[in-house]
């Protein structure tokens, strides 16, 4: 039986929802790149300007914009306006409550598969 509250599922599925999107995916995945959880980086190795993202992964600005805003919302990104560039960061409070769900999930789904 799930210890989670309803409150927490229904983050989690926010969360799970912002990233079924492909490119907002591919966004998160190049933000969480730049800094490992566990690892220590600088703040300018953890974070990412949305040009810089669009650039790296051929996605033009307005939708990096976009997707950013979508991710944001799910609390998986933090942004910060710097001049006329917008910077962008993993959360990383919210990348450690994935990882203890999943880190909590999948030995059960390999104890199952592995019974078959």
């Amino acid at each position: 039986m799930s210890t989670y509250r309803p409150e927490d599922i229904e983050k989690f599925a926010a969360v799970f929802k912002a990233l079924s999107n492909p490119n907002r995916l591919g966004l998160f995945l190049r933000l969480i790149s730049c800094c490992p959880p566990g690892t220590r980086c600088s703040s300018t190795e953890a974070r990412r300007y949305v040009g810089v993202l669009g650039e790296e992964l051929d996605i033009n600005q307005s939708t990096v914009s976009h997707h950013i805003k979508e991710l944001r919302q799910a609390g998986l990104v933090r942004v910060e306006r710097r001049g006329k560039n917008v910077e962008c960061r993993v959360d990383d409070q919210a990348v450690n409550a994935l990882i203890r769900l999943l880190g909590g999930i999948l030995p059960t789904v390999r104890s199952r598969t592995e019974s078959m």
